[in-house]
């Protein structure tokens, strides 16, 4: 199996040609959030994601939750995959699918303690595929990814066990650390965003040492 690599935090259609060039199957679009690094204005993303090759699938990470909200920032930016990076009601899906039907949907769960199985099993029935990070969102500010920190690997090996559809792994992924993940949780793809930065510019020589890593993790 090859580990599929989606890189986060793209901030212009430069960083998002240097990281297709460098082998990336898919790029994360940030918008608004309550903190973390990233965000950029919609008509941004609506522009990288235009640019992007067909094969490579642009994700739009969004804060929204109510199903009007949520679609209608799809409609605006028009990504091939909508990331939540929050719990949403049921409605949220429905509606997506309703609305924009050609898009996938990628539920975030926050792996931070024994509940998070349980949170993906039940989000698995509704979504394309689920990624787990390492926010915090009962936090008295918000986080809801990006934060830099690893989670519990035991955690997410027993969720990609547990669900059916494709589990992206993010978290404090780096050149260093990527091949362990790999071996440990065995996602289908894994995801970065501070890993492969240096003073928040996208570094081709970390993100060409990641690219490696993952690389060898996949022939091991």
């Amino acid at each position: 199996m090859r580990t599929r690599v989606k890189v986060c935090c793209i901030q212009s259609i430069a960083e998002a040609r240097l990281a297709v060039a460098m082998g990336a199957d898919a790029l994360g679009l940030v918008g608004a959030m309550p903190s973390g690094p990233g965000p950029i204005p919609d008509a941004a993303i609506a522009g990288i994601a235009r640019s992007a090759p067909p094969a490579v699938a642009t994700f739009l990470l969004t804060s929204r939750a109510s199903p009007d909200a949520v679609a209608q920032h799809v409609l605006d930016c028009q990504p091939t995959v909508v990331q939540l990076v929050d719990a949403v009601p049921a409605a949220t899906y429905s509606a997506l699918r309703e609305r924009c039907p050609g898009v996938r949907i990628v539920q975030v769960i926050h792996v931070e303690d024994g509940r998070a199985p349980d949170q993906a099993a039940a989000a698995s029935r509704h979504v394309d595929g689920l990624l787990l990070d390492s926010g915090r969102p009962a936090a008295a500010v918000r986080e809801l990814g990006g934060t830099g920190r690893v989670h519990d690997w035991t955690l997410s090996r027993r969720i990609v066990e547990a669900v059916d559809v494709p589990v992206f792994l993010a978290g404090g992924l780096r050149p260093g650390n990527v091949a362990a993940a790999i071996r440990e949780v065995t996602p289908f793809a894994v995801d970065l965003c501070s890993g492969v930065r240096t003073d928040g510019a996208l570094d081709r020589e970390k993100l060409k040492a990641f690219m490696l890593a993952v690389r060898s993790a996949d022939q091991r």
